[in-house]
């Protein structure tokens, strides 16, 4: 694995740039995560994605692009409403579904007529992208960089941890290192290829955002209650963002309960098993109760902007504990809160 940092390295971008006209991986940052990059329009490389990460072929990957016009690439159309959001989100952490060009980034698009395109907000990523079009390479598919299904990295760090080292067949993965990422969840998703907008995955954006922006409202396709006609979207599965520990999602009273039963417990436990039996992540409830040894204890910021920026980061600090379970205190109800809770819902299912 080799690890490029354009504050120490002054061609890092235009060694990474390279790493991917040739066809090779390269984990890149985002404003939202850090993404496994491959050139779009190369089946092949694209191919090197779903295999480092497991993914199956016909799950379809964001194309990141440098702007509007190297967009318009890879599509057939670019509906009207595709046109305002991008107008007034791009660069940013919105990704748009449009219907495909017919021959152009098929494997990246899991083989489907729409194509999901998004420009990030990150001035590393943005360079990279800009140096990629400058060999004529003008967009690059990136899921997140993780092993398919777990949580995703928002440090480089993360993303050296999942892949440091490459399985048999399986490619090397650079990685360009822009630091911890802003905003720390995933793009807002919305479908624009069937004639009216659907929201198919919240992040940061909120759907009166949206909404605010397209000028006609915006159906939310909520993974409880799927769209049975939605395209298939990067990130959508029920079960997605998990640690390898159990999410359970309670209530603050839920909770309470739980860790009293616990703490009764604990006592008659092997000894060995006192320390960091569960971790639980909550909001409030620390205010009012002392920790216990045997619980890993996280507060969870009480912002929405905040708990996102550090939602995957502390997931994945206590999964590193190795508890078999990660009690959660259930977000607000919030609409600033809806990507958070579609995250940690995900994970919960897994």
């Amino acid at each position: 694995m080799r690890l490029l940092d354009p504050l120490l390295q002054p061609d890092a971008i235009e060694q990474a740039a390279q790493r991917l006209v040739e066809g090779g991986l390269l984990a890149l940052p985002t404003e939202t995560v850090y993404g496994l990059g491959a050139r779009a329009d190369d089946d092949a490389a694209v191919a090197r994605i779903f295999a480092a990460k497991g993914r199956p072929t016909d799950h379809p990957l964001i194309v990141h692009v440098p702007n509007r016009h190297a967009a318009l690439h890879f599509v057939s159309a670019f509906p009207p409403v595709a046109q305002r959001l991008v107008e007034a989100f791009w660069p940013g952490p919105l990704t748009v579904i449009v219907p495909r060009a017919a021959d152009m980034a098929t494997a990246a698009a899991g083989g489907h007529d729409t194509i999901g395109l998004r420009c990030p907000d990150h001035p590393v990523a943005l360079k990279l992208l800009e140096a990629c079009a400058a060999r004529d390479v003008l967009g690059v598919a990136a899921p997140s960089a993780n092993r398919f299904g777990r949580i995703s990295p928002t440090r480089a760090d993360h993303v050296v941890d999942e892949f440091q080292e490459a399985g048999p067949g399986l490619d090397e993965v650079w990685v360009l290192d822009g630091g911890p990422c802003e905003v720390g969840i995933e793009s807002t998703i919305v479908d624009c290829s069937r004639g009216h907008p659907v929201l198919l995955r919240p992040g940061r954006l909120t759907l009166a955002e949206i909404e605010a922006v397209a000028g006609e409202p915006v159906q939310w396709s909520r993974p409880e209650a799927p769209d049975p006609s939605a395209p298939k979207a990067s990130g959508t599965l029920m079960a997605h963002y998990a640690p390898r520990a159990k999410v359970r999602l309670m209530t603050e009273g839920e909770l309470n309960e739980a860790l009293d039963v616990l703490e009764t417990e604990l006592p008659r436990m092997p000894a060995e098993s006192h320390r960091w039996v569960v971790a639980v992540y909550s909001r409030s409830l620390w205010a009012h109760r002392a920790p216990h040894p045997g619980v890993l204890h996280r507060a969870m910021p009480g912002d929405a902007i905040t708990a996102a920026h550090e939602l995957f980061a502390d997931l994945r600090d206590m999964d590193a504990h190795a508890v078999g379970d990660i009690w959660v205190e259930a977000p607000p109800t919030d609409p600033a809160w809806d990507g958070v809770r579609d995250r940690l819902s995900r994970a919960a299912a897994a």
